[in-house]
């Protein structure tokens, strides 16, 4: 691992070394913390690289090591957690919060000298700092929490002071697992709704938020290898689509990545892999997605052969991928201090394929294109954009670069080593303001890091000045006008080998151009809009702003011209009455825990809800009404107080009509216990009535598995009851299975079958039990002295049932006998009389 601080190193068997002088000389990090210390992390605060922050093994010795002076010297801390990841805070230097592997998030004030829990089933990767613009205090954080599997929360605490009495709940609701996104003044979050389970929700994955504007990518169920690509207005709230079946991949770590490219230093320009009658092309944007058309190839190839390419048959198509390893450059680069130059790797063709992959450069920002290497380059911007270095990408040792002054048009070949070098990286200091890269890999497999420090600085002949700029403007194949501006950039000339200090700004002169219809979206309606819905809020009376089918697109800036023509039109308040009435429950489900508040919320799409009056029937005996719906934004709640199914009813009403909406709530509670009751023995092939008895008697709709003996099937039915048969003799086992939303639980019968069996009914004298009042053991030695007696008149050994009844089997508690029974059954099996073939006489005394 490389990176800057200054420059520092980790090598292998975790030894860390450091460079303050841009590579020329290096300094075991090890030596000042402790040789015997065994370092695994190292973090540099993005808000002041003189803070740094080093993590031990926690194998070895689980602390924390603290620079605040770019590694002159470290304070260590023990840690009483082990950290997984850091998220520091994008303005206060000092804040950070940590995620350790028990899914605990702590949060530091003091640049880790001191940490405090903020909570527990913290969801990984779902914890976010405060936003301007969207929270008003900057100790704010927003978090995604487990609740149970399949169910989180999205909460917002502060951070000294997450307790349940201070934790905000923007969404009443649970939301679906690793769905919370918080990007600038965005909160994204995925709701199980109504007629889904949370796993059919579709895939959506946020890809921008720039220009108060969100662009999303959504893969429905069909799609496998693509996704749509949306784009929303101002609020996030309604999407239109922008792009359709968009080439996605899996990355490295399991994520997702979209084949959308936002080229920087342009607003408004993208490039994207579609998928075309099963061929990828690339296309581009120059009005954020309004617009897409493919790439022109370059009229001739790196030898000056005229290239013959003829769209939409032939055509450019490019790598979008970018480069997760910081050491190299990407399928494809920009930067915003090179405005209209792109790098990228890529083909010629119909489509996009991986192989005799070509480099190509444009310098206006995608009209056309040049060929500037036949092989796979990495190509880096120097000198803030003014220069490009290039090398090759290969397994091979190299010992060349290439350098051009001229944006690609030329290069110069320059040696950086005397010996071949295997490359394994390039790093260049953050923000191209130096003239000094670092190159660094192997001369042999078997050698240690070699680190090539390469001082372009000689190269180059002065300061650049106003006379080493040219004027370029952005431009659509001639059109100068984009999303309603003209756009004027200050590039360097040609050749112009000048130093770009720190401190120069690459101007923009910006002109508005007057509206035309290319300015705005026709004229197709998204299938979210309701024509009436600009006027729900409309008072009887007053005017409001009625779409003339056209809408401006965002981010434009055109002003006048046409703007009057398609621009909404004034309108009078129209009447209507209450249409589209919406009920459901917070959770997003018709589901209700016993003695639990539920919350109703209630949408409505048409008619004006400050003079709509509601009433919400809960279905059991109870209801509300409200002047109007406007009153009730955050919900009705209620408590049942019996198990069952209610019809949960709400009516709108205005003096110009009315609209219903109705919701069937089932009402449960949690299922304890179930209880099957069956007789001991059976006669075969004869009906045998099985019932089950539950704890709590009721908990609402219930489902019922009976298994039978070994059977693989169940047999399912919604009753506790049923009847069965037996065609065999011999032992046989019931079981059933009540289920209940996530619980289910069991019990257990083994029914003894026989083709005959005789019951008597033993009733034992009241005075015995005065003698052993409510005690049952006495009754049960009883059956044991009968059953002895009954198998040595019988000379052999059988089964015999004997079954004790309570007072509450026998009779009503008005009718309680003071005595007990205890039946017997005797089977057929007696052994015969020889002389006559019928059972012996059985007295039982």
């Amino acid at each position: 691992m490389i990176l800057w601080s200054g420059l520092c190193i980790r090598s292998r068997l975790y030894a860390f070394n450091v460079s303050t002088d841009y590579g020329t000389t290096y300094e075991k990090l090890n030596e000042r913390v402790g040789l015997k210390t065994v370092l695994s992390y190292l973090y540099v605060s993005p808000n002041n690289k003189r803070k740094i922050m080093l993590l031990t093994d926690p194998e070895v010795e689980n602390s924390l090591l603290i620079s605040l002076d770019e590694g002159a010297s470290y304070q260590k801390h023990s840690l009483a957690f082990d950290i997984l990841s850091l998220l520091f805070h994008p303005e206060q230097e000092d804040w950070i919060l940590a995620y350790s592997h028990d899914q605990k998030l702590y949060v530091s004030l003091e640049f880790g000298r001191r940490w405090q829990l903020v909570h527990d089933n913290v969801v990984p990767n779902r914890f976010y700092w405060s936003k301007l613009g969207l929270d008003k205090e900057q100790g704010m954080i927003h978090l995604e929490i487990s609740v149970s599997e399949g169910r989180s929360q999205y909460i917002t605490c502060k951070l000294q002071n997450c307790t349940d009495g201070n934790k905000g709940k923007p969404f009443p609701g649970f939301i679906i697992p690793n769905s919370l996104v918080v990007q600038d003044e965005y909160v994204f979050i995925q709701c199980p709704a109504l007629r889904f389970a949370p796993t059919s929700a579709p895939d959506l994955q946020i890809i921008s938020t720039d220009d108060n504007q969100v662009v999303a990518a959504i893969q429905d169920w069909q799609q496998n290898d693509s996704y749509h690509l949306y784009m929303s207005e101002s609020r996030g709230l309604f999407f239109t689509l922008m792009l359709e079946n968009v080439v996605s991949s899996g990355g490295p770590e399991g994520n997702i990545m979209i084949d959308l490219y936002e080229v920087a230093g342009i607003k408004g320009v993208f490039l994207s892999n579609k998928i075309v009658e099963n061929q990828v092309k690339t296309y581009i944007t120059y009005n954020k997605g309004r617009d897409w058309r493919l790439l022109q190839a370059p009229t001739t190839d790196l030898q000056g052969n005229k290239v013959y390419c003829e769209q939409p048959y032939c055509s450019l198509h490019l790598h979008l991928h970018v480069s997760e390893n910081p050491y190299t450059s990407g399928n494809i680069v920009s930067k915003d201090s090179a405005p209209g130059i792109i790098i990228a790797s890529g083909v010629i063709g119909p489509e996009l394929t991986s192989t005799n992959v070509s480099i190509f450069i444009t310098s206006d920002a995608g009209n056309t294109w040049r060929e500037v290497f036949q092989e796979e380059y990495s190509v880096f911007f120097l000198n803030q954009g003014g220069s490009l270095v290039a090398i090759r990408h290969t397994p091979l040792p190299i010992r060349h670069i290439w350098l051009s002054f001229d944006e690609g048009r030329n290069w110069d070949k320059y040696s950086f080593t005397s010996s071949l070098l295997y490359v394994d990286g390039v790093l260049g200091e953050p923000g191209e303001d130096t003239l000094i890269m670092t190159i660094f890999g192997h001369f042999s497999h078997r050698s240690e890091w070699q680190l090539v420090k390469v001082d372009f600085r000689s190269i180059f002949q002065h300061r650049c000045t106003l006379d080493d700029y040219t004027m370029w403007q952005v431009h659509d194949q001639g059109e100068a006008c984009i999303m309603g501006m003209k756009r004027v950039f200050q590039k360097l000339s040609a050749n112009a080998r000048c130093v770009k200090t720190r401190d120069q700004y690459v101007p923009q002169k910006s002109d508005s151009c007057p509206c035309t219809e290319a300015d705005f979206e026709c004229c197709t309606p998204s299938f979210w809009f309701i024509p009436s819905a600009t006027s729900r809020d409309c008072i009887t009376g007053d005017t409001f702003l009625n779409t003339t089918g056209y809408r401006k697109a965002m981010s434009n800036n055109c002003t006048e011209g046409s703007a009057l023509k398609y621009s909404p039109r004034r309108q009078r308040c129209p009447s209507q009455s209450p249409r589209g009435l919406q009920l459901f429950t917070s959770e997003g489900t018709p589901v209700a825990a016993l003695d639990k508040n539920v919350t109703f919320l209630v949408f409505l799409e048409e008619g004006l809800g400050s003079t709509t009056s509601i009433t919400v029937d809960f279905g059991d005996g109870t209801a509300i009404s409200y002047v109007n719906i406007s009153s009730i934004e955050d919900g009705i709640k209620h408590v049942y107080g019996k198990v069952g199914i209610y019809q949960v009813s709400a009516t709108a009403s205005n003096s110009l009509g009315s609209d219903k909406a109705t919701l069937y709530l089932h009402v449960t509670c949690q299922l304890e216990q179930v209880q099957l009751s069956a007789p001991s023995v059976a006669v075969k092939n004869k009906a045998v009535n099985l019932t089950t008895a539950l704890r709590p008697s009721q908990v609402g709709t219930v489902t019922y598995y009976w298994w039978f003996d070994n059977k693989t099937e169940p047999l399912v039915t919604l009753n506790g009851a049923m009847t069965c048969t037996f065609s065999k003799v011999g032992s046989h086992t019931v079981t059933v299975q009540a289920s209940l939303g996530s619980t289910l639980h069991q019990d257990q019968m083994a029914i003894g079958v026989y083709d005959y069996f005789r019951s008597h009914v033993l009733a034992f004298s009241s005075n015995l039990d005065e003698l052993n009042p409510g005690v049952s053991e006495w009754r049960e030695d009883i059956g044991r002295v009968v059953k002895n007696s009954i198998v040595q008149v019988n000379s052999a050994a059988r089964e015999y049932y004997i079954k004790t009844y309570s007072d509450e089997q026998l009779c009503s508690q008005a009718q309680k006998p003071s005595f007990k029974l205890v039946e017997v059954w005797l089977s057929v099996r007696f052994r015969h009389s020889e002389s006559t073939g019928t059972p012996k006489t059985l007295w039982l005394m």
